[in-house]
């Protein structure tokens, strides 16, 4: 009897031990996830906005002129939303490991950028002319400029007109007008000049700064997944152009 006695605790022991270490090991798991899941939340969204570019692009390949630029436009609040991720799950910190997470997101970013608001923004201007085909070309290749060159060594503002501006114009005017190539031209010419220009604009942390820019954030995500696309082309014009005409007195960084 006492034998069995004995067996017995020491099997409850052994039981709970295991169950123990066993909630122990969840723990530490479940921690390295969140970790993990900080350092990379603003990569998957920059990933997500780089399948919208990429989806985009066969739209256009394919004759879907609306969805092309819907997805475009999708592709614009994910690129607004991956810094304010990034900064708001603190993503980084001060140490090796981190620092590459955030090295490759920020790389990762400039690749997603120049898919979406690059290459498939300019096969809105792709036509059988040659002249336009050139200008296609030349749009890319300011955003690649505009993108290698953003720094402008002086905090909270960039150096030339951001690229996602540029590219909702353009296709929202592209909607609105029907693929109206005499009026994209000229546009596609304006964005080219104000990305390669030497003026500053300010860093446009929407989602970090006063409740109204907020507000405009939510007012975009649903125009693009619950409203047609005529008020939706509007409100991100408008919202484009007030960037460019009232940079510094409206979208300066202001948290």
């Amino acid at each position: 009897m006492e034998l069995l006695c004995n067996c017995s605790c020491f099997f409850l022991v052994a039981f709970f031990q295991g169950a123990n270490k066993l909630l122990l090991n969840e723990r530490a798991n479940w921690v390295h996830l969140k970790e993990f899941a900080s350092k990379n939340a603003a990569n998957a969204l920059s990933v997500a906005n780089m399948l919208m570019g990429m989806a985009s692009i066969l739209c256009s390949l394919n004759g879907h002129h609306h969805a092309s630029c819907w997805l475009v436009l999708i592709g614009y609040l994910l690129d607004l939303a991956d810094g304010a991720v990034a900064r708001q799950l603190n993503a980084c910190q001060q140490c090796t490991a981190v620092y590459f997470f955030c090295t490759a997101g920020a790389k990762l970013d400039d690749f997603a950028d120049f898919t979406t608001f690059g290459i498939a923004t300019s096969l809105i201007l792709r036509t059988p002319s040659l002249l336009d085909n050139i200008l296609c070309m030349l749009y890319v290749l300011s955003v690649y400029t505009r993108l290698c060159f953003f720094s402008s060594g002086i905090p909270f503002m960039y150096r030339g007109l951001p690229c996602i501006y540029s590219s909702a114009i353009l296709v929202c005017v592209s909607l609105l007008t029907g693929g109206n190539m005499a009026v994209l031209r000229i546009l596609a010419v304006a964005m080219i000049l104000f990305m390669v220009s030497q003026n500053f604009y300010p860093h446009d942390r929407v989602l970090e700064s006063q409740t109204w820019k907020k507000v405009v954030y939510i007012g975009g995500v649903a125009m693009v997944f619950c409203s047609s696309f005529p008020p939706a082309c509007v409100y991100y014009l408008l919202w484009s152009i007030s960037y460019i005409l009232f940079p510094t007195t409206l979208w300066s960084s202001k948290v």
